[in-house]
């Protein structure tokens, strides 16, 4: 499969890469870090980056503004997005052909051209995979390329700590740390917080519930987040905060946002994503999204996440 992507990427002259909404490093440095490989192996290919920037995360990179006229005859490649109702810029179906790139599980399989691997730590981990397999088909790597796809691993690993990092993570990350850029600068912009944060960090870690079975929660109305002057995105930014707690096995925070209450699910061993599922969501085993459209669903979803833990 990696070889037939290759082959379809030589084909075209324009080349339109998309994510998932909401993105975090892993969906940056997968879809640009792909991006930069294209761009340096093949200069007269036009490649371009699309989607909603996160303001935390521009600091990555500069995606682009482009027509209608331009899916016309593209090559479409989705990064990271197991749903189709989450693809970035819902013009990726305009294209001549499309591929889908994801290691999420493949419930919505999509695409043209699909490579799936669940076992990966990252999709920014498959996309080194993919220049590994085609570096004696024309595909070069340069350092941009390097680091975006290293700050996608970083992020997508909770710096080399959830149980999806393999010795394949460490061996890539070993490599990738060989080229030209500044890890202590990449590091400090991935984690650092401004003070609203920082603040409001204090606030969760104050307020969390927890049980005897080791399930958490917190939750985020819009007026706390008003309080601290925190954006919503920002906020989703603090979900691993518990991770740290004795005795945690599984947590969930609920985000309000204008329109929905985001539901983000994380865990030390119970299977989270079946119930993510539940309330229109997915995602991996241990670390999955929702959204519920009130407050009453949230009791609901505690409930639900408390049985799992007590069943593990």
């Amino acid at each position: 499969m990696k070889l037939q992507i290759i082959d379809t990427i030589k084909q075209y002259n324009t080349i339109i890469l998309h994510r998932h909404i909401r993105p975090d490093p892993d969906a940056y440095g997968s879809q640009g870090g792909l991006a930069e490989i294209i761009k340096c192996s093949f200069p007269d290919k036009n490649v371009y980056t699309v989607g909603e920037p996160e303001a935390s995360l521009t600091f990555l990179r500069t995606l682009d503004e482009i027509s209608d006229e331009t899916y016309k005859g593209a090559l479409v490649i989705v990064c990271d997005t197991a749903n189709q109702e989450r693809v970035d810029d819902k013009r990726y179906t305009q294209g001549d052909r499309l591929i889908k790139i994801d290691h999420h599980p493949n419930e919505d399989p999509y695409g043209d051209l699909l490579w799936v691997d669940t076992s990966a730590s990252s999709v920014s981990e498959m996309i080194y995979e993919l220049y590994l397999e085609g570096k004696d088909h024309g595909l070069k790597m340069n350092d941009e390329a390097a680091k975006l796809i290293f700050a996608g691993i970083v992020g997508d690993t909770g710096r080399f700590i959830f149980p999806s990092t393999s010795q394949k993570t460490f061996d890539f990350a070993g490599e990738l740390i060989r080229y030209n850029f500044d890890r202590t600068e990449l590091f400090n912009s991935l984690y650092e917080m401004e003070k609203p944060l920082l603040k409001l960090q204090g606030y969760v870690l104050q307020n969390f519930s927890i049980n005897e079975d080791g399930a958490a929660y917190m939750k985020l109305p819009l007026s706390v987040l008003d309080e601290f002057n925190v954006t919503a995105s920002e906020a989703s930014l603090l979900v691993g905060t518990l991770g740290s707690v004795k005795g945690m096995k599984a947590w969930v925070f609920f985000i309000e946002e204008e329109e929905e209450i985001r539901v983000r699910l994380r865990s030390k061993g119970p299977i989270v994503n079946e119930l993510a599922k539940q309330y229109n969501g997915g995602g991996h085993p241990m670390a999955a999204g929702a959204s519920i459209k009130d407050w009453v669903k949230s009791s609901e979803v505690i409930e639900k996440l408390q049985l799992l833990c007590k069943d593990v």
